[in-house]
């Protein structure tokens, strides 16, 4: 895991309540977000996006037309 792209303060959110939860949908990281207010729905559903497509840190399994997110690293592969 060598040239994992720095995570932004709110990608790095994303990625807590996920190593938290392991799989989860868009819905299920609002509900479960660290502190208020939180963001709105469509900005949890970018950064997702764009943690799985462009910085490679999370995978989905489909579920008709919405996705469950899974982490691909661990927090500890993160840190180091």
């Amino acid at each position: 895991m060598d040239n994992l792209p720095i995570l932004t303060p709110l990608e790095l959110k994303v990625m807590d309540v996920l190593w938290n939860l392991q799989n989860a949908f868009v819905k299920d990281i609002l509900e479960h977000w660290p502190e208020e207010p939180q963001p709105a729905y469509n900005t949890v559903s970018t950064i997702v996006r764009i943690l799985q497509d462009k910085k490679g840190y999370i995978g989905h399994h489909a579920h008709g037309r919405t996705h469950e997110y899974f982490p691909v690293i661990t927090k500890e592969e993160y840190q180091q």
